[in-house]
């Protein structure tokens, strides 16, 4: 890249990835004085079409970064929860939790069900207002550096690369923007977030980090069957009682219904196709009577951060910080980050702000990593750091109870029988070869109320330029032929909840579940990619490196 010649733009402060965490901190730079320069960059099309949650929010990162949002006529939280249900299903049956049962923190009464792309939406024009400079459709793709080896800015893709790599007809070089801080927001498993923690060790001394793999849909149903407000959770069936996982419906405005499905990535059948088991858990009896007569409108995936409190890596680096859920601030038992995120924005900001009002720049914004323990994030995150290890080390029915009473006393007393739990092995060295499991037999969907991979990714909108080379790079291919296919019976292929991944014989027929065939060749859709990382967190070797496509491709998620 250095070879090229670039254009290059400066700015007091970069920021990469206009999700909660990156919109806040540059609405807080701008509060704080607005002759600030605040770029952000965002890899989508627009700001929020990459934007996926559930979502309920916990309105209290908002809260602080404007405080009189309730005046605004166009804020987007419209629909405040009014009713939380809590479920444990058994192949035939729901059995619902008594509420007082949850600790206080579970409580979402005074959360907001919303889009969470919507919100992005929304603090993107509260940003411009402010001044700050938005440019969607410019992927962040690598990093500039002093002679120290501080960081100093970013430079975007370059557009208009063929598939082998040379110059087409409209190749434009990608540019360099140049910060005095470089504020790193990019979400779960961020491909420049996962370069900084391993160059500058930023994960030394953490527990490794965990992720779950979050699926989603967005259905329009039936007056009859709309309950504005309601918040049903649910873990159990269809995933066996040691793989962790659980289920939302959350019940919005104009008779929509976000029904969503988390897979722990901890878990060890190669087997096990995540989305699949999403499309089985809606013909559960408790749940398939909200859909009856509705329609589909929006189907999407991403991987959320599970490690917590144990694995949050350090969060400054010379010359830049990590925000939000590029530095794993989910609260995992609730299912909410977007709080966390918001605070973690206004905290970076804040200490980039007060360091160049000192004449400072591309050193380290200590002070950030030194108070988010005792901040909000930290209080909110140490209350729970057990109940994913406690999951994991004893399965749902024993784990999930552990959990729940770790959080009380953490909530009453203030401390843990456990103390820290760790998380033990890395996702993706918990898959176990195949030969120790079955094959899962799926039910074949039925095109109304389960659905096929192809069929889902077209709802996504997603499109890539087919010749351009693949962002889903695999370091080793015989590698990937000698383990990922022959030992472990080619997981990529059921875990990708938008089928990139085909391992196929000379023919072209699937042959991901049956190792053996000396022929097998992959296949990598790269077109279908929904950018939701699995792949570069799950493959059993590591052998899978996830960076971006060319600016403004991907999903393109409404009301998602």
């Amino acid at each position: 890249m250095s070879e090229i010649e670039r254009e290059s733009m400066e700015f007091d402060v970069v920021i990469v990835g206009a999700g909660p965490a990156g919109l806040a901190a540059a609405i807080r730079l701008k509060q704080i004085n607005s002759e600030l320069s605040v770029v952000v960059l965002e890899k989508a099309a627009e700001v929020g079409a990459h934007i996926l949650s559930g979502a309920v929010v916990d309105p209290s990162g908002i809260n602080r970064l404007l405080p009189d949002w309730r005046d605004d006529a166009d804020h987007p939280f419209k629909t405040e929860v009014t009713d939380d249900h809590f479920l444990f299903l058994t192949e035939k049956k729901g059995f619902r939790l008594p509420n007082f049962m949850m600790p206080p923190l579970m409580n979402n009464h005074g959360n907001y069900i919303v889009s969470l792309g919507n919100v992005c939406r929304w603090l993107a024009t509260k940003a411009e207002a402010l001044g700050v400079e938005i440019y969607p459709g410019f992927a962040a793709v690598s990093l500039t550096h002093d002679e120290k080896g501080a960081v100093t800015g970013v430079i975007t893709g370059d557009m208009g690369v063929e598939r082998d790599g040379s110059h087409g007809p409209g190749f434009a070089p990608g540019m360099a923007l140049l910060g005095k801080y470089v504020l790193i927001g990019e979400g779960a498993r961020g491909s420049l977030a996962k370069q900084l923690i391993a160059n500058f060790g930023l994960a030394e001394g953490r527990e490794p980090p965990k992720f779950g793999l979050g699926l989603k849909e967005l259905w329009q149903v039936k007056p009859e069957h709309h309950k504005p407000g309601l918040v049903q959770h649910s873990f159990g069936w269809p995933l066996d009682m040691q793989t962790g996982g659980g289920s939302f419906l959350y019940h919005l405005e104009d008779n929509q219904v976000a029904v969503g499905f988390v897979v722990h990535l901890n878990y060890k059948n190669p087997y096990l196709a995540p989305f699949e088991e999403f499309q089985r858990f809606k013909t559960h009896p408790s749940i398939r009577g909200t859909f009856e007569g509705a329609k589909r409108l929006s189907y999407g995936a991403r991987a959320i951060t599970e490690g917590g409190y144990q694995s949050m890596p350090k969060l400054v680096f010379p010359g830049g910080a990590l925000l939000g859920c590029a530095a794993g601030m989910v609260n995992v038992p609730r299912i909410k980050g977007s709080h966390n995120a918001v605070l973690s924005g206004m905290q970076a900001a804040e200490h980039a702000a007060a360091a160049i009002a000192e004449g400072r720049s591309h050193d380290e914004l200590s002070g950030y990593e030194a108070g988010w323990r005792d901040s909000d994030i930290g209080k909110d995150l140490k209350k729970v750091r057990n109940a994913k290890p406690l999951w994991s080390r004893f399965g749902t029915v024993l784990g999930v109870s552990l959990g729940g009473f770790d959080m009380w006393t953490n909530t009453l007393f203030g401390f843990s029988l456990f103390g820290t739990m760790g998380h033990g092995k890395p996702d993706y060295a918990s898959t176990e070869p195949a030969e120790k499991h079955q094959k899962i037999v799926y039910p074949r969907p039925d095109g109304v109320l389960t659905f096929d991979r192809l069929s889902s990714v077209f709802l996504s909108n997603t499109n890539h330029e087919e010749d351009q080379p693949v962002h889903l790079q695999v370091k080793d291919m015989d590698l990937q032929k000698r383990s990922e296919y022959s030992v472990f019976a080619g997981p990529s292929a059921r875990y990708c909840p938008a089928a990139v991944y085909e391992w196929v014989d000379a023919d072209g027929n699937s042959i991901a579940s049956e190792p053996g065939h000396d022929d097998a060749r992959y296949v990598i859709n790269a077109q279908n990619c929904v950018h939701c990382k699995t792949c570069d967190i799950k493959d059993p070797n590591q052998n899978i490196n996830w960076v971006p496509p060319q600016g403004g491709e991907g999903p393109v998620y409404p009301n998602m």
